[in-house]
């Protein structure tokens, strides 16, 4: 079935990790497109400026707290868009963490609230979403990575969570889309290295402060491929030229993928002590940042 997507400006849009980063930027450039924008994250304060500022601009947004590793709160996140606005046009998945360190120095507690956030977050997002998408069309956009499809050191179990988001949004694509038959489309968004807080958040069990392995992309050009998604559609989409190449690196030639990642263990450290090694794996971040600092075009906000 062909799925019939809203221009922007006629979208009401929930977005999980708006915050920082990608989602961040992401509900900035919907609103100044016109999307009725649903907020959602830990960090109540940088939720509650985002919406003023939106809202100072002309938009329209509302914000909700929530913990998407929590199915009853993504459900009430639904239930509040549904009150406010009537409907759900666009659901993005965008919430997630790292670990840096080897995977036998981390703790299972920790591997295990990294899936709760990175994996379960997307499985509980997206079917709280479904019904509501499903009522009149609409799109579903899950986060993923360039290491959906490969893998980093230092990050062994970040690589394992984004694998399994390919793994269910596929099989969730299939059933919707092919099966069912249902009015949703479904996009995987596979970046490569953005230039966001992502390893400032991470927890970190290296003696070093972490960073990412190569010169990061603007996390502007993650948030067009989501907005695009919402108004195109999509099945996959990789971000950035890395993305493509170490995608089909690990597809064609693994064995020599493997030893070109191998590379990267020295590239994710600064020649510093970390500075936050606990992250925000169990709390909110507060930062409000969309950049990280490491692009050589924005500054460190």
């Amino acid at each position: 079935m062909a799925v019939e997507l809203k221009p922007l400006d006629q979208q009401i849009m929930v977005i999980t990790g708006a915050s920082s980063g990608i989602g961040l930027c992401t509900a900035l450039m919907a609103a100044e497109q016109g999307a009725k924008l649903v907020l959602v994250a830990r960090s109540e304060d940088v939720l509650e400026d985002l919406a003023d500022q939106i809202r100072a601009q002309g938009g329209e947004a509302t914000w909700v707290v929530a913990d998407v590793s929590d199915r009853a709160e993504m459900e009430r996140v639904a239930r509040t868009a549904g009150s406010i606005y009537g409907r759900i046009d666009t659901w993005v998945n965008d919430a997630g963490t790292s670990i840096y360190g080897k995977l036998y120095q981390i703790s299972e507690a920790d591997s295990k609230r990294l899936f709760d956030i990175n994996f379960w977050g997307v499985v509980n997002g997206s079917l709280v979403a479904l019904p509501y998408l499903m009522r009149q069309g609409g799109a579903l956009i899950n986060i993923g990575s360039e290491v959906s499809d490969a893998v980093v050191p230092l990050q062994g179990m970040y690589s394992a969570t984004k694998h399994a988001v390919k793994g269910f949004t596929d099989a969730l694509r299939v059933e919707i889309e092919e099966v069912d038959k249902a009015p949703v489309s479904i996009t995987l968004i596979q970046p490569t290295a953005v230039d966001t807080p992502f390893p400032h958040h991470a927890k970190n069990y290296m003696d070093k402060e972490p960073k990412l392995p190569i010169r990061p992309i603007d996390p502007q050009r993650v948030a067009e491929a989501i907005l695009e998604a919402a108004t195109e559609g999509g099945r996959d989409v990789k971000v950035g030229m890395a993305a493509k190449i170490n995608t089909t690196a690990f597809k064609l030639t693994p064995h020599l993928a493997d030893k070109f990642v191998a590379k990267m263990v020295d590239t994710q450290q600064e020649d510093y002590p970390p500075v936050n090694p606990e992250g925000i794996l169990y709390q909110p971040s507060h930062t409000g940042r969309i950049y990280g600092g490491q692009s050589t075009n924005h500054p460190n906000v």
